[in-house]
């Protein structure tokens, strides 16, 4: 190919994506209270949640029910087709169903809507047009209309199956704030996953025992601020001896600047928090999860049964971002 043609391409794939971001802008600016209401009806499901579509929207569905039950709703797909030939026999009046047809005029699927209907479950649907046949089935009509798909002709599903797609991960995101779903939960969804595998892990098998950004409480703050700037973790931690008796962060130093009293001469115990949070090397990558994301905390230092300052953890250990490297800032 040549080199023009291999512009055009670039040219071309960034005006596809150009014209997809205007449909996910479209549809977020458009969002109302039917989208809220969705959310209730879902968090109040009793059974299940059954997602359906024929076709690209089929597809779109299957995505959905599979982000759904990961993330603590029970879901799965129904094929319309399927469903018009028995298995329809899976849907009770306690259940929840989203129906997704961007023109919601699918015949498969809006025949098989009055039967569920008739059963007394609840039909959300997920359309560019409310007025549909889809759209007068159901009790809450989530609107996904975008400017024009993507295709040079109109005619192949683009924009609105990224519409669509879009819309499912925003009430499955809605739905895990809403039940509190967790890291722990994660986990116990994502058994074979490399997150959910390394949340099992033990602290002792992540944590940082070489390089630790520690200083004495009693010496010099100057001492302190030394290693903190060598660290690069934003904490350092205070020892008594071997045992952790405070940390001094950089938003501590920060707010000893502000307050007009920052004096590097004066010992570390004086500015430094005491009895800081602190983990076990046996607690589980998990368990340390949850406490930097309640506390809102990105390092952790690890200490043994006697209080003694063993290693140091970061978030991105516990999230396999790649191991940060600690500068050689050990205590003298």
């Amino acid at each position: 190919m040549t080199d023009k043609q291999l512009s055009d391409f670039i040219k071309r794939g960034k005006e596809v994506l150009q014209i997809e971001e205007n449909g996910l802008a479209s549809i977020r600016e458009s969002l109302d209270l039917n989208f809220a209401k969705a959310v209730e009806m879902l968090a109040g499901c009793k059974g299940r949640v059954i997602i359906t579509g024929l076709g690209k929207s089929g597809l779109v569905g299957r995505k959905i029910a599979a982000t759904m039950s990961s993330t603590g709703t029970p879901s799965f797909f129904l094929h319309p087709v399927e469903g018009a030939h028995g298995d329809l026999g899976m849907v009770r009046a306690e259940d929840v169903v989203i129906s997704i047809s961007n023109s919601g005029e699918t015949d498969e699927l809006n025949a098989l809507l009055p039967a569920i209907r008739s059963f007394g479950t609840k039909i959300i649907s997920i359309t560019s047009e409310i007025e549909s046949t889809m759209g007068r089935l159901s009790d809450i009509v989530i609107r996904t209309k975008v400017p024009c798909e993507a295709c040079s002709y109109g005619l192949a599903p683009t924009s609105s199956t990224t519409a669509a797609l879009a819309m499912g991960d925003a009430l499955a995101v809605c739905l895990m704030d809403h039940k509190a779903f967790d890291s722990q939960d994660f986990k116990k969804f994502h058994p074979g996953g490399s997150l959910g595998r390394r949340l099992t892990l033990c602290i002792s098998e992540l944590m940082h025992t070489d390089n630790i950004p520690a200083a004495p409480q009693d010496g010099p703050l100057s001492e302190a601020l030394s290693v903190l700037d060598k660290g690069r973790l934003g904490l350092v931690a205070l020892t008594d001896g071997e045992k952790l008796s405070g940390v001094i962060t950089d938003g501590d130093v920060r707010r000893l600047v502000c307050s007009g009293n920052f004096n590097t001469q004066i010992s570390a115990r004086q500015v430094m928090i005491e009895n800081p949070l602190r983990i076990t090397p046996d607690m589980s990558a998990a368990q340390a999860l949850d406490i930097m994301e309640s506390k809102e905390i990105t390092v952790l230092p690890v200490v043994d049964e006697q209080g003694s300052i063993t290693g140091m953890i970061h978030l991105h250990d516990l999230l396999g971002k790649g191991r940060l490297k600690f500068a050689d800032n050990t205590r003298n």
